[in-house]
C-alpha cells in the first residue's frame, strides 16, 4: 500500500513540473426537489411536506501536454445544522487530473467506491434511501473520509475492465468543507473509526453486452490502541446487472464485520457481522414511464448466536416531462433497526425539476 501511494504522489509531483494548465470552464447544474413523505406503523407515524435542493459547480480545462483535470463542488443546503436550522455547505468536493497513465485525484468527503448499492434499479430511489425509517447498517464507505485516489485508463484492460483504490490518509479527516490549507484533527479510536487510515478498492468489468459486474472490499489500517482485537473491521460487496431492451434487473450482496475487542466492551448482544442482499428490476413502458421493484434486507448476527433481518422493499413509478420528474414510491419495512415487529409503511410523492 505505501508504494502505491508513494507512486500516486510521484504521478502528481512530476506532472507538476512540467505541465501547465489552461483556464478551465465553470458550470452550474443541480435539482429542485418537493416532497410529500407518508409513514404508519408502530412506532413511525406522520405526513411530512419538504424541499430541497442540491447546486453542483463543476470546472474542466486541459493542459499544455493534453491532460485533462476536473473539479466538483456541491452545495447541499442540508450539508450542517445548527440548531433547528439547515446551513448550507461545500460538500462533496474532488479536483482529479486524468493521464494516459490513469487518472490521479483528491476526493474531500468524495469518491465511495463501495458497490454494496449499485445494482438498484429503482426508479426513484432505493428502498432505505428515500427518507425511510429502517435504521439498516451499511458498509464502510471510503467517502465518509478525505481521500486520495487512482484510476486505471479507460480501455487498457480487456472486457471493460477498470479498477479504482483509494486511501484516507486520516481517519479523522472528515470535515467536508476542508480548506486548502486543512491540518486533519485528533484522530481517537471509536466504533465508527476503528482504524487511523482506510484504503478501498473497485474493480468493475463489462464482459457482455448489457451485462455489468463488479466487487469492492474495505479495510482499516493502523490500528489504535493496544487492546488485542479478536475481530477486525471490515467490509465488502459484489454486485451483476444485466440489461436487454426495456427491462434491467440487479443483484448484489454485501458483508460487513465490525470491530471486536478481546474480552472487553462487548457483550453477547453485540454485532459481530451483516450480511445484506438487494434485488431489484425495471421496466421501461415508454420513454417517458417505468416502474420498478426492488427488495433489500439485511440481517444482524449477534456473538449470542442470534439474527433479526431488516427487510425493505418498494414499487415505484416515474415519469418524466422534459425535466420534470414525478415519481410515486409506496414501500414496507420490517423490524426496523433491527427490532423484531418494528414495522412501517410508506408512501412518497415527489417531484423533481433538473436544471
Amino acid at each position: 500500500m505505501k508504494n502505491i501511494i508513494k507512486t500516486i504522489i510521484v504521478m502528481f509531483s512530476s506532472i507538476s513540473l512540467f505541465a501547465s494548465a489552461n483556464a478551465g470552464e465553470l458550470t452550474v447544474s443541480g435539482t429542485a426537489k418537493a416532497t410529500y413523505n407518508i409513514q404508519s406503523g408502530k412506532t413511525n407515524a406522520g405526513k411530512g411536506l419538504g424541499i430541497t435542493n442540491e447546486l453542483n459547480f463543476t470546472a474542466s480545462g486541459e493542459t499544455d501536454q493534453g491532460y485533462t483535470w476536473n473539479y466538483s463542488m456541491e452545495l447541499d443546503p442540508n450539508a450542517v445544522s445548527s440548531g433547528t436550522t439547515a446551513s448550507a455547505e461545500n460538500d462533496d468536493t474532488k479536483l482529479t487530473l486524468s493521464t494516459p497513465y490513469g487518472t490521479v485525484g483528491v476526493f474531500i468527503s468524495e469518491g465511495g467506491l463501495d458497490v454494496e448499492d449499485a445494482a438498484s434499479q429503482s426508479v426513484y430511489g432505493r428502498p432505505t434511501d428515500i427518507g425511510d425509517p429502517s435504521g439498516t447498517v451499511d458498509n464502510y464507505t471510503i467517502d465518509s473520509y478525505n481521500n486520495i485516489q487512482y484510476h486505471t485508463p479507460a480501455d487498457l484492460l480487456p472486457f471493460g475492465i477498470a479498477a479504482k483504490i483509494a486511501y484516507a490518509t486520516d481517519t479523522a479527516d472528515t470535515a467536508p468543507g476542508s480548506s486548502g490549507n486543512n491540518a486533519g484533527a485528533q484522530n481517537d479510536s471509536s466504533a465508527t473509526n476503528p482504524g487511523t487510515t482506510a484504503t478501498e478498492i473497485q474493480v468493475k468489468a463489462t464482459p457482455y453486452e448489457g451485462l455489468t459486474i463488479g466487487a469492492s472490499y474495505f479495510e482499516f489500517g493502523g490500528l489504535q490502541g493496544t487492546t488485542k482485537m479478536d475481530q477486525n473491521a471490515e467490509s465488502g460487496a459484489y454486485y451483476a446487472t444485466y440489461a436487454t431492451g426495456p427491462v434491467s434487473i440487479g443483484y448484489s450482496q454485501a458483508y460487513r464485520a465490525d470491530q471486536l475487542k478481546d474480552d472487553s466492551g462487548t457483550t453477547t448482544d453485540d454485532a459481530e457481522y451483516y450480511d445484506q442482499v438487494n434485488y431489484s428490476i425495471a421496466f421501461a413502458a415508454t420513454d417517458d414511464l417505468s416502474v420498478s421493484y426492488e427488495r433489500e434486507t439485511s440481517e444482524v448476527n449477534k456473538l449470542d448466536d442470534t439474527t433479526v433481518e431488516q427487510e425493505s422493499s418498494a414499487v415505484q413509478l416515474a415519469y418524466t416531462m422534459g425535466g420534470m420528474t414525478l415519481a410515486v414510491s409506496h414501500a414496507s419495512h420490517d423490524n426496523n433497526a433491527y427490532v423484531a415487529g418494528d414495522n412501517t409503511d410508506q408512501t412518497l410523492i415527489a417531484v423533481t425539476m433538473a436544471f
